[in-house]
């Protein structure tokens, strides 16, 4: 139990302030237990990030395939994982992108093979079923999308846009979405996308 509350703890503080500004001592006051017990679970802060950035895409993962399991799936994945994405972002500082990728390789190791095997793979599956229920266009490369797709987020992870005052990172990811949906949606995607973004919201 003190393990699962040292990660839930490290992982709410890592995405509000950034992983270098908080420190073991911050994690083991707000968990009301000494420093040392957090270094009976875990090695060193590189350790605690590592295992804290695996539960984070552990979630998201069963979250993509709950999603995609129920009913025809499509559309109630797409609006599904559009707010989860908003909501991910919103409530998460930029710093934490640009220092996993710069002083915790390992853990960014763990997401660029999330991003392939886990998002691709997903996206893939999506545009596939979306295409046979007619809500794609016929004939788009699923594959080829599913790549531009993962690009268009990956571009948000660039350092040099964290410094720009008006770069918001959630926002540019809403638009980009938008976009990207509607250029592959037929006009019974359309429908069924808004629809079911009115009952979502």
């Amino acid at each position: 139990m003190t393990r699962t509350r040292i990660l839930e703890i490290a992982t709410e503080q890592f995405f509000r302030f950034g992983v270098r500004a908080v420190t073991m001592e911050d994690i083991a006051r707000q968990a009301g237990i000494s420093k040392k017990t957090i270094y009976q679970e875990f090695a060193d802060k590189k350790d605690l990030v590592k295992e804290a950035f695996e539960v984070i895409l552990e979630k998201d993962r069963k979250k993509l395939t709950f999603i995609l399991d129920n009913e025809d799936g499509v559309i109630e994945h797409l609006v599904r994982t559009s707010k989860l994405m908003r909501e991910r972002l919103q409530n998460m500082n930029p710093m934490v992108i640009m220092e996993i990728q710069k002083y915790f390789p390992e853990a960014w190791r763990m997401f660029e093979e999330f991003k392939e095997r886990v998002i691709q793979e997903d996206l893939v599956n999506v545009l596939e079923k979306g295409k046979q229920l007619g809500y794609f266009r016929p004939e788009i490369d699923s594959q080829i999308l599913a790549k531009v797709r993962i690009n268009q987020i990956t571009s948000a992870f660039d350092a040099e846009k964290f410094g720009l005052a008006d770069y918001n990172m959630a926002e540019e990811q809403m638009v980009l979405m938008d976009h990207f949906l509607h250029g592959i949606f037929t006009e019974k995607g359309r429908m069924a996308f808004t629809t079911q973004q009115a009952i979502e919201d």
